[in-house]
């Protein structure tokens, strides 16, 4: 079994903050590794169960024989699919409502170590960043056949980058020539659309840029909207989602979204008491993230930008 290395961060902060009921129905939406899922699971009783999601079939083998035990007697379930259809995929297995959820999103680190995956601009690949590799969208297309605008828009909005529109003009001369078909040629062309004292600062010059294929590839933020408002649906009372994010657009969707959840709506001046039907239906647990431990940053470098943001529905 190929080994799957994965160092999961703020792991016990992400499970204890579901306060686990040992008989509860709880999804792991981001199986990777599986270290959520070892530690729930952990967690449950032989009436729990548990149902992990992952679009990438590498992490489903890797798990299949990994945690064979746990799926011999039922506790767990593996399911390969987007968490955008975590509703019905659930329901297709008699699920309706769940106790817990947890997210660990972003890309998996044997995703990235994995050179043919594209995901990393420091090693080399074919331009493809797919999370499941059966669909047909890659980087390669985006970079080669999207027009001007959507790479401006795409580099601007999810990778925040400041230089979007020279590096977007810099690969349309380039893919005029001939198509862009590696990382490598990729971070030569958006370095050269980068000014040089820019360059010198802030991180590889082509991480933004990476990090907005990557979205865009995947649609992770629609992915992770739609994903967050069906767990937040089937959740039964006081039951909890945890959702670590490791960049500013993801923890900013989140944010807005559960505060959202958790504000009333504007209210006439003077009324004595909240009507029942505009109560809030969730509570923040916690109301800045938690993030991790210096000791944890230093003994997993991914771990830096991490933070953990937690609900639970009251009512």
């Amino acid at each position: 079994m190929a080994e799957f290395k994965h160092v999961t961060v703020l792991l016990n902060e992400a499970v204890e903050n579901l306060k686990v009921k040992p008989d509860g129905v709880y999804v792991d939406c981001t199986l990777g590794g599986g270290g959520h899922t070892r530690k729930i699971l952990s967690q449950l009783n032989e009436n729990g169960r548990l149902f992990s999601f992952d679009q990438d079939q590498t992490a489903i083998e890797y798990n299949q024989k990994a945690l064979d035990n746990h799926l011999q007697s039922g506790k767990l379930t593996l399911v390969k699919d987007n968490f955008r259809n975590i509703k019905k995929r659930l329901n297709e297995l008699g699920v309706s409502k769940i106790d817990g959820a947890v997210y660990d999103l972003g890309v998996s680190s044997p995703q990235f170590d994995v050179a043919q995956r594209g995901f990393s601009y420091k090693l080399e690949a074919p331009l493809d960043m797919r999370m499941d590799q059966g669909q047909s969208l890659t980087a390669k297309q985006i970079v080669n056949e999207w027009s001007f605008n959507d790479l401006v828009r795409v580099f601007s909005r999810y990778g925040e980058e400041k230089f979007a529109k020279s590096i977007a003009r810099k690969i349309e001369k380039q893919r005029q020539i001939q198509p862009i078909q590696t990382t490598t040629e990729l971070v030569e062309v958006i370095k050269a659309g980068i000014p040089a004292r820019a360059r010198r600062r802030g991180g590889h010059p082509a991480k933004r840029v990476f990090q907005a294929l990557r979205i865009a590839v995947n649609d992770e933020l629609g992915a992770l909207e739609t994903s967050l408002e069906q767990v937040l649906e089937m959740l039964n009372i006081n039951g909890r989602v945890s959702v670590i994010t490791f960049q500013s657009l993801e923890d900013r969707l989140v944010k807005s979204m559960f505060k959202e959840k958790t504000s009333l709506p504007d209210l006439p001046q003077g009324l004595p008491v909240i009507p029942q039907e505009m109560e809030v239906n969730y509570r923040l647990i916690n109301r800045k993230p938690i993030l991790p431990t210096k000791s944890e940053i230093e003994t997993n470098h991914r771990a830096h930008s991490a933070k953990l943001r937690v609900i639970e529905r009251i009512k």
